[in-house]
């Protein structure tokens, strides 16, 4: 039985929810393995991702605060920045965005459907996440002065309410488990910002399930998202009035390569992979970076292939038009 907090909780209907999820026939064959895949890339509202989960929880929230204008940032080619552009336009408030990097951006895969929602859009020349960060602390100072009410979102919506929504995504998965008979061991996905991850793991200490939540580091040092995930951790498990176990805290950051954003060899030869054995597509940002890693894990036997393997596919696949 899920929570009384979760029932409680206001959200904005944004996702197309429960998700998909299927087994992998062809890549199962051809991995001799059993890997079955959460399709949170299918969430619907304005081309889907598991940040529109995130999303019902945040929105709703603004609203109840009386909010008329959200602030955010993120990369151009952001994928939650996005999500809160729809989501802004579709409940009638006023969006700013904080985008950042040193190029300047092409007007293409994310950026451009941002532009198309109507965001206010405000370029700061970083690829440095704490300087997006205060561009957009400055801006709700100032806007504020103008009399706005103003509702900020950290980057990704990785905050406690943000991760309640993958605390009920896990019951989601647990309702997948029981509807096929599957009994998986380890769940594996993109982490970044560390909501995802955070929301997962209060999943399993609520539930008690025995598996593995493992993280595939896209964006910063395993130690470093680590420390992060604990610490949304701790904030969404007092919520709830349970303790953590640092521990089950589990980041493997040997995927990144050169940095975030900046393809490797083998997220591109998973999205290759994914496409031509399953009709499946990644980005390569995140899933295509998680995908190789569950690609790699179960070839190298580092995960048991009698094992029930579980890829949550977090979505990002417009990237793949940037």
């Amino acid at each position: 039985m899920k929570p009384k907090l979760l029932e409680n909780t206001p959200r904005c209907n944004l996702a197309f929810t429960p998700t998909p999820f299927q087994k992998l026939e062809n890549i199962s064959r051809d991995l001799q393995c059993t890997l079955y895949c959460k399709r949170d890339d299918l969430t619907g509202f304005a081309f889907g991702g598991n940040k529109v989960r995130k999303m019902e929880y945040l929105i709703a929230d603004a609203i109840d605060k009386q909010a008329d204008t959200i602030i955010t940032s993120g990369a151009y080619q952001s994928n939650f920045c996005r999500i809160a552009a729809a989501a802004g336009a579709y409940t009638g408030l006023d969006v700013h965005l904080i985008l950042g990097g040193n190029k300047e951006p092409q007007l293409t895969g994310n950026f451009l459907l941002t532009n198309h929602l109507g965001a206010s859009i405000h370029k700061v020349k970083s690829d440095e996440w704490r300087d997006w960060e205060n561009e957009r602390k400055s801006l709700a100072e100032k806007l504020r002065a103008q009399g706005r009410t103003v509702y900020e979102i950290p980057i990704g919506g990785s905050v406690p309410l943000g991760a309640l929504s993958y605390v009920a995504a896990f019951y989601e998965l647990l309702d997948d488990f029981e509807q096929i008979d599957a009994s998986p061991t380890h769940i594996l996905f993109a982490s970044s910002s560390g909501g995802t991850h955070a929301g997962l793991l209060i999943g399993k200490w609520l539930t008690g399930w025995k598996g593995k939540i493992i993280g595939i580091g896209a964006a910063k040092s395993g130690g470093t998202l680590s420390e992060e995930i604990k610490n949304i951790a701790n904030e969404t498990a007092a919520l709830f009035g349970i303790g953590i176990n640092p521990g089950d805290i589990i980041v493997n950051d040997a995927y990144i390569g050169e940095g975030y954003g900046i393809p490797t060899k083998e997220c591109e030869e998973a999205i290759q992979y994914f496409a031509q054995k399953e009709g499946i597509f990644l980005d390569r940002v995140y899933s295509g970076k998680a995908a190789a890693a569950v690609r790699d894990c179960i070839s190298s036997d580092h995960i048991n292939r009698k094992d029930d393997i579980v890829f949550i596919h977090t979505g990002g696949n417009v990237e793949l038009f940037a």
